[in-house]
């Protein structure tokens, strides 16, 4: 009688080698005083399924980066520290630096500093400045 041949495990399609490099230029984008959601950089990025793989590719950046990775949050409006605390606290740092209210535990008005994906401040940041938006 044959011998039974171990289960092969599948595993699910990785994203194309472009994925990388789509993800870092939307998330470089992201203007000071803004924020973006996993979900919302993945779409962007041409990938609307991936926010998980958005959250891989900027937890894999070297440290000391000029990214400004610490502008992308959770879609429920927080920093997510899960496994990363010692991250949380630097994000949390860096986005009150930047004039964004963040309690100690990382919640944030998501909604209020979202980026609307365009290459210029979003009407909240020009409001908070200030300034009137050129229609």
């Amino acid at each position: 009688m044959p011998k039974p041949r171990p289960a092969k495990r599948i595993e699910p399609a990785a994203p194309p080698g472009d994925f990388r490099a789509a993800v870092l230029a939307v998330v470089a984008r992201i203007p000071e005083g803004s924020l973006a959601s996993y979900g919302q950089v993945a779409l962007l990025a041409g990938f609307p399924q991936r926010p998980r793989q958005v959250g891989m590719v900027l937890s894999g950046l070297p440290e000391g980066t000029d990214l400004p990775w610490h502008r992308v949050v959770n879609t429920q409006g927080y920093v997510p520290s899960r496994g990363r605390w010692w991250g949380a606290f630097e994000q949390i740092a860096r986005l009150r630096d930047e004039g964004i209210a963040v309690d100690d535990q990382g919640n944030l008005d998501l909604e209020a500093h979202r980026w609307d994906g365009a290459d210029r401040a979003p009407k909240t940041a020009a409001k908070r400045l200030g300034t009137k938006k050129k229609a």
